[in-house]
């Protein structure tokens, strides 16, 4: 896959496009010694939360090369999800899987069962939709295991609130937590953020980052069918529902926006926004009764009142935009070329990406091109060399960030960071008592239709 390219392949495309990969690091991996799972050197891994993401972060973690581990334990709601996220990692890691069918567990405690699995130092993996993040992250805790956790985090403030203090208390029990923001793990990325540190291209007085795709994910919906039960159905299409995702605009954008955070080194203030739905109708004429946006636009303002504009847009026939820039008092840089950290970052003299002004363009070596593959490298790293790696609250900071653009647009009000973050309203109440009988957060009206945002009517998102 070339250097340019390899932003725009997601996690849940893994096992798709980078099965090769896939195996190739498994077989490069082949000297180390095979040892069963109980044995001291072996890492054991617990995967909860089976769909692509989850699917493709137990395959990378299964590629890491620096020791063994061996996924132990499988955790989902839906034993169909389970099941085939089973057979496509057994295909390329049959000598890694050691899940026979009692340490397969299906329900809303099934994460419990999972955990129990793993002895202390061991690793769990949380791709489930991110109302459960806190839940899970807790028994964790509880359990002294490290963290692979799939972003975002959080959509409300309470559940941030919560996160952040988690990730206190994992911290104080030295666990590693790794979150799955991989540009922060692109060595180009890493670069050009020493650059810009370092004054390449000056102080930072505005950034632009978008992603104006077509339609994606689960964001659209049309009325609830009546099976499986309402909250089933709306974790199967979490996208569409703020409780379970932050809706597309936490769980598309969140990239973007984090990484022009991190070029920053600051996370805004303050946010105003706009966007609007427009074409809410299924192919086959029936209405979408989601709770999103089709295309946003936010204004993000920093302690030094330099401004991030985010452009996101869900939109099939319009003109496709997924990169992200920074501006400078002496250059600029384009952070991402293409998709969520596309290759190669570069600066320039100008504020046009111009050869003639080229300053540096990133080079990264093949074997250190997959951002997604690195986090996971760099997580067992510090597991197994005791070295500091705690991501959580970093990673509960961008989902707060990306919750605050989002409810500005949502509103239509000028919001705070802080008002964000101290707001008491929170989606998903109750989320660790669910049960496959529990009513879901949000019920559709007599008409199957639930809650969507009106800025300047309504000043909540329900």
């Amino acid at each position: 896959m070339s250097e340019s390219n390899f932003g725009r392949t997601s996690r849940r495309d893994f096992l798709k496009t980078g099965g090769r990969i896939a195996v190739a690091s498994a077989v490069a991996g082949a000297a180390i010694p095979r040892v069963h799972a109980g044995e001291e050197n072996t890492i054991q891994v617990a995967l909860v939360g089976c769909g692509g993401r989850g699917t493709g972060a137990a395959a990378n973690a299964m590629a890491v090369k620096q020791c063994p581990l061996k996924l132990v334990a499988m955790a989902d709601v839906f034993e169909n999800r389970l099941t085939g996220s089973f057979q496509n990692l057994n295909k390329n890691f049959a000598e890694q899987m050691d899940v026979p069918e009692d340490r397969r567990f299906v329900g809303f405690d099934s994460y419990q069962k999972a955990m129990d699995c793993l002895k202390p130092g061991d690793i769990a993996i949380f791709a489930s939709p991110l109302a459960f993040r806190w839940v899970h992250f807790a028994y964790a805790i509880q359990k002294g295991l490290h963290v692979f956790m799939e972003k975002p985090l959080t959509a409300d403030g309470p559940t941030s609130r919560r996160m952040i203090q988690l990730a206190a208390e994992s911290e104080a029990k030295n666990l590693k937590v790794g979150v799955g923001l991989m540009s922060r793990h692109s060595r180009a990325l890493q670069e050009l953020h020493d650059r810009i540190q370092n004054g390449e291209i000056g102080d930072i007085v505005a950034m632009r980052a978008y992603r104006m795709t077509g339609p994606v994910g689960s964001a659209f919906s049309e009325k609830w069918p009546g099976e499986p039960s309402e909250l089933l159905w709306q974790i199967q299409r979490f996208h569409s529902f703020l409780w379970a995702s932050g809706g597309c605009f936490n769980d598309f954008y969140i990239h973007v926006i984090d990484h022009c955070c991190w070029m920053k080194d600051a996370w805004p203030v303050k946010a105003q926004a706009l966007g609007g739905r427009h074409y809410r109708l299924s192919p086959d004429g029936k209405p979408c009764v989601d709770q999103n946006f089709d295309a946003y636009s936010v204004e993000y303002t920093y302690p030094d009142g330099a401004k991030l504009i985010m452009d996101g847009r869900c939109m099939a026939g319009c003109t496709q935009i997924y990169s992200s820039y920074a501006h400078g008092t002496k250059g600029s840089a384009i952070v991402s070329k293409a998709g969520d950290c596309g290759l190669p970052s570069s600066t320039y003299r100008g504020q046009s990406p111009e050869s003639a002004d080229l300053i540096w363009q990133s080079d990264v070596p093949a074997d250190q091109r997959n951002p997604y593959q690195n986090e996971w490298d760099d997580l067992v790293d510090a597991i197994r060399n005791d070295k500091p790696f705690n991501e959580a609250k970093r990673g509960v900071e961008a989902s707060l960030v990306s919750s605050l653009g989002r409810k500005a647009a949502h509103t239509g009000l000028e919001i705070t960071y802080d008002e964000m973050l101290n707001s008491e309203e929170e989606y998903a109440p109750g989320a660790d008592k669910f049960t496959m009988d529990s009513p879901a957060p949000l019920k559709a009206d007599a008409e199957g239709k639930y809650p969507i945002p009106m800025p300047g009517l309504k000043k909540t998102e329900y």
